[in-house]
């Protein structure tokens, strides 16, 4: 691609084609077709799967897929095509590594290998989860102050000044660069000023975005989101998000949520669409680094088996084809205060670390509602840490996961989900730790993890 403006062109002169037609004429019946020819399948019972010939037919589904379809605008009703020459391209142009943050604070993010021995990068916070304001600070100050946290990331303001904040609306303005105010003034309160972030979650929209491009509120150094939709999707909002990164020099997080038991059917057809997606967002996101958040359609949840494995594979087929940083978030079901959700985080950040991605999280409770706290993100981090520490194989993290699976897995059957309690109902707001209870349950399922096999944690 000579420059970004190509993108657009195609977007508008590409062959026309109906939203439903490219769900389910191109998007579903492709996907299906790639699997059933690649005789891609998956067991419950291995959400770690260790097959590298697997790994590799995944990568070359979801190649084959993107090469024969391209992605869709939803704005114009076109399809943007691409040759097989250019996708390639676009993998190799992806960055190996990216230093994030200033100063001392300056953090190097690098493309991560399955069971690496390099410790995942810790990216701390609740990503996009409406936050009222009152919450909002003490929140993200709870993870920022934890120090084996690398990195920051934050929840969406759902209300400022006690007012409902709305897409599209001058609000987005006021509660993007609201949120990084308070996220800028929780660096400095806990004396990491130069801490790199994945801000302007409140930007819904282009709105927001343009409006956060400035030293005070993201800087160079920092991360903003260009999504795609679902699936294989873009519109103009988001491609202005990209255009508005190509001068001012933001990091562009490229965001596929993968919807499994969708378009794409099952786990292996939605792990297809989801490398697909990484493919496409080289291109159309102008991406530098991918982050990985396949979600459930019943569940929601980033922890459930199917999940897990589409994650799993994810990253180990680009780590053996196409290397590139991968950040997987984790959502778990449960919220604070409950033991499903250290066992829920537990179990992610196993798969993720072992696998070769970077860790982001976490967005407890489905990321619904404020729910979640710093503590869950230390301990996101400590089981990472461990798994590295203590050169865990697929195999090992496949069965430490299946026995934390027994001890959450029923969360996902109850008809009121695991929400927990409010992040000031689990920590104490003045000294901003955790709540005696809620550090006891942390130190009970940390020796629990400890006995099943994750010694060094």
């Amino acid at each position: 691609m000579r420059n970004y403006q190509e993108i657009l062109d195609r977007a508008a002169d590409g062959p026309y084609c109906t939203e439903e037609e490219w769900d389910l004429e191109r998007v579903a019946m492709t996907t299906r077709r790639l699997v059933d020819e690649h005789q891609l399948a998956w067991d419950p019972e291995q959400v770690v799967p260790n097959d590298p010939a697997l790994a590799d037919a995944v990568f070359e589904a979801g190649f084959k897929l993107v090469q024969e379809l391209g992605g869709y605008s939803r704005t114009t009703e076109r399809i943007i095509e691409f040759e097989p020459g250019e996708l390639e391209a676009g993998i190799r142009r992806m960055p190996q590594q990216l230093e994030m943050g200033e100063g001392k604070d300056l953090k190097t993010v690098v493309a991560r290998d399955i069971m690496d021995e390099r410790p995942p990068i810790v990216w701390a916070g609740n990503p996009g989860v409406p936050t009222p304001e009152r919450l909002f600070l003490p929140m993200v100050m709870s993870w920022m102050q934890e120090p084996i946290v690398d990195l920051v990331t934050c929840g969406s303001l759902s209300e400022v000044d006690g007012r409902e904040v709305r897409t599209g609306d001058p609000s987005e303005i006021i509660a993007t660069r609201r949120e990084l105010q308070y996220m800028r003034q929780g660096l400095k309160r806990v004396g990491r000023p130069g801490m790199g972030m994945l801000g302007a979650q409140s930007a819904v929209s282009e709105i927001g975005d343009l409006a956060a491009a400035h030293p005070d509120y993201l800087r160079e150094c920092d991360a903003h989101l260009v999504p795609m939709l679902n699936e294989l999707k873009m519109d103009h909002r988001n491609i202005s998000k990209a255009v508005n990164s190509i001068e001012y020099g933001m990091r562009n997080a490229s965001l596929a949520c993968v919807i499994v038991g969708g378009l794409g059917g099952d786990a292996p057809g939605s792990a297809v669409v989801n490398v697909a997606s990484f493919i496409l967002a080289n291109l159309t996101c102008l991406a530098d680094y991918h982050i990985c958040h396949p979600i459930d359609m019943r569940h929601v949840a980033t922890t459930t088996r199917r999940v897990l494995w589409v994650e799993s594979i994810v990253e180990q087929a680009f780590a053996r084809n196409a290397p590139c940083i991968i950040v997987s978030d984790i959502y778990p079901k449960s919220g604070a205060l409950t033991p499903e959700l250290l066992y829920e985080t537990a179990a992610n950040a196993i798969a993720i670390t072992v696998n070769g991605g970077h860790l982001e999280g976490c967005g407890s409770a489905d990321g619904v509602v404020p729910n979640g706290s710093g503590l869950e993100a230390r301990f996101m981090g400590e089981v990472g840490h461990a798994v590295t520490r203590q050169g865990t194989s697929l195999e090992e993290a496949n069965d430490l996961i299946l026995a934390l699976l027994e001890r959450y897995e029923h969360v996902f059957d109850l008809p009121d989900g695991n929400r927990g309690v409010p992040f000031d109902e689990a920590y104490d707001m003045e000294r901003l730790t955790p709540k005696p209870a809620w550090e006891q349950m942390y130190e009970e399922v940390k020796t629990e993890v400890r006995e099943m096999g994750l010694a060094e944690l």
